[in-house]
């Protein structure tokens, strides 16, 4: 079998998973190769990080050596064949633990795959662990009781974001070339932009979720994380297409997303919402980051406006909603296990127990408000250019950030506004590096797009990722 011609498995680490992929189709690198790159990087890397908290390296090379059989047969190859992966740890996984951050679930191993995880292995992607999530995947910074606090290797005295933060870091450091991921308000975007990859917070309905305690529920999604956007869209190519049992799930099949991303940014119609029209304080090094990027777009062609949605009434739809799907999905906790719940998830179920009817139907109808005017916008705009995060990557020992350029945030919630206000239009959003600071940490930029136009986001998102090549600067990491 020929061999790439890589120095050590650093270098095979370093590969995008686009190129890594066709490596293994055509042979030129076996599946054991590259799982035996990654789980050595992890074994020296990953300790310093706290990214993947649960490994099954014996699993993953049998896995891996039977990749290699089925190559060698001739049989046809899922696209993600042979590629390694670390499922969150909120997602099932069939024998192997799923803690969700909690001390409550510190033992449990479920009997079945989530059906993200299905179709991901599916493919061809071959287990090995499972990345570090918030206790219950609650709030933009992951820590928990069971496995401690994720650390960004771009700066390890600071925060990863979350609730994606353990796959956020792992792809950062090159311990694994994809990701999924999910995001509620902003668990996808937040852990990307801090940890300088891409995430995309998908379409309610793009990514079927099975099993789910609320298959109508709209504000939690799953996606991919990749870090270029051709690996993001390749890992939505096989997340995405629709499932009979989910009534959201949308009918165009997953194998869109596959084609190459070819576009550019000329002629292109931009708003663009450095505050999300005076409604978040952004702390002024990402505002001066982001603000860069608008001459990106204009240099390339595109003609951008200072312009934002309708977001009246999105802060209470979001906290209302949230709420809720806390009530429904976490209540029974409360009750039975008070004491072994941290504080911020308490008082987010509680405030789920306080709502009325009509708080529900206020923020429902609310809700298909703000989503009718969100798609005249999209009629005017290609799409909507903002800041993922209002705050840079944090001190790892914070619960949140409590002030961001002097206004005081009052809960784990309240820093989060950027992304989860447009969590509330029900479109596809994805981050993309943005740049750094001059103290070299990493800021993303959220490209937001109409309902349903992941491929349209993800081509703008390629463009744009091409003019800048921030994404390709690596943490130096020993």
């Amino acid at each position: 079998m020929p061999v790439h011609p890589t120095t050590g498995s650093d270098d095979l680490c370093a590969l995008d998973a686009v190129e890594l992929a066709g490596l293994i189709r055509r042979r030129e690198l076996s599946a054991r190769e590259v799982v035996s790159a990654h789980l050595d990087r992890i074994e020296r890397v990953n300790p310093a990080l706290n990214a993947i908290v649960t490994l099954d390296a014996e699993g993953a090379l049998t896995k891996a050596g039977q990749a290699d059989e089925l190559a060698a047969s001739g049989a046809e190859l899922g696209p993600l064949h042979g590629l390694p992966i670390a499922f969150k740890d909120t997602h099932l996984t069939r024998g192997m633990r799923t803690t969700h951050g909690s001390p409550l679930f510190a033992d449990h191993v479920p009997d079945e795959d989530e059906l993200l995880v299905e179709r991901v292995q599916g493919a061809g992607a071959i287990r090995i662990g499972k990345t570090n999530v918030p206790e219950f995947a609650a709030g933009s910074h992951t820590f928990n009781p069971v496995f401690g606090a994720t650390r960004n290797p771009y700066d390890t005295t600071r925060s990863a974001g979350g609730s994606s933060g353990g796959g956020a870091a792992a792809l950062a450091a090159r311990l694994t070339p994809i990701a999924d991921g999910s995001d509620m308000g902003g668990s996808l975007r937040n852990p990307a932009s801090f940890c300088n990859v891409v995430g995309l917070r998908t379409t309610p309905g793009r990514v079927p979720s099975l099993p789910s305690g609320d298959l109508w529920e709209t504000l939690g999604v799953a996606g991919p994380m990749g870090r270029t956007v051709a690996d993001v869209a390749l890992l939505l190519s096989v997340m995405a297409g629709p499932d009979p049992r989910c009534p959201q799930s949308l009918e165009a099949s997953g194998s869109v997303f596959r084609a190459p991303l070819e576009r550019d940014l000329k002629g292109l119609r931009v708003a663009y919402a450095p505050d999300l029209g005076g409604r978040v304080p952004v702390d002024p090094e990402v505002r001066e980051v982001v603000a860069q990027q608008v001459k990106v777009f204009e240099e390339s062609g595109a003609h951008v406006v200072e312009d934002c949605p309708d977001l009246d009434g999105a802060d209470d739809v979001f906290r209302t909603l949230r709420a809720q799907a806390f009530r429904t999905g976490l209540g029974p906790l409360l009750e039975a296990s008070r004491e072994q719940l941290k504080s911020s998830l308490i008082w987010n179920i509680e405030e789920g127990l306080r709502l009325t009817s009509a708080d529900l139907a206020r923020a429902r109808t609310e809700h298909s408000r703000i989503h009718l005017s969100a798609v005249g916008f999209f009629e005017r705009y290609d799409v909507l250019i903002a800041p993922v995060s209002q705050v840079l990557p944090f001190d790892i020992d914070l619960e949140y950030p409590t002030v961001i350029d002097g206004q005081p945030q009052h809960s784990y919630l309240d820093w989060m506004r950027s992304a989860y206000l447009l969590t509330v239009l029900g479109a596809p959003a994805l981050s993309v590096p943005a740049g750094f600071t001059d103290t070299g940490l990493p800021v993303g930029l959220q490209i937001v797009g109409p309902p349903r136009a992941e491929r349209a986001v993800l081509e703008i998102g390629a463009a744009y990722e091409a003019a800048t090549g921030h994404g390709r600067r690596a943490p130096r990491l020993s």
